[in-house]
């Protein structure tokens, strides 16, 4: 079994959202299909057609997927993170400074009593992200 995060993006943000994690985070972009393809039992409003229907990121152990909301503004994500451990304290730390550009830094990245580096942050499209290495402190 592979859990995956899926996540809803506001005012057709998916694409640019997904093309900096894979940036950011070292992944591949996926499968990528627009609401333009999707079949004609699948209306989707003029001004939304060049939104995405269903996004992904391919990372060696896992995928991150996600889509525009067409079904109106998605919630900010309460009560949950996307959770992400590098190797090192160095990858940890530049992957923390990127991607809150633009956003709110929660807990600064640090050491901690459980690793060598560790951070919370929601990025400038809202998605709330744990950032940590696998380095002991």
């Amino acid at each position: 079994m592979q859990l995956a995060p899926y996540l809803f993006f506001n005012d057709g943000l998916c694409r640019e959202a997904m093309d900096t994690y894979a940036d950011i985070l070292g992944g591949e972009l996926g499968m990528v299909v627009a609401a333009a393809d999707m079949p004609p039992e699948f209306p989707i409003d003029e001004d939304k057609k060049s939104w995405l229907a269903h996004c992904e990121v391919n990372f060696p152990d896992g995928k991150l997927m996600g889509s525009d909301s067409f079904a109106g503004p998605s919630e900010p994500m309460a009560g949950a993170n996307v959770m992400v451990d590098f190797e090192s304290r160095d990858a940890a730390e530049s992957a923390f400074n990127r991607l809150v550009e633009g956003g709110e830094t929660t807990m600064p990245f640090a050491p901690t009593f459980w690793s060598a580096g560790f951070g919370m942050l929601t990025d400038r499209y809202g998605v709330r992200w744990m950032i940590g290495c696998e380095e002991a402190p």
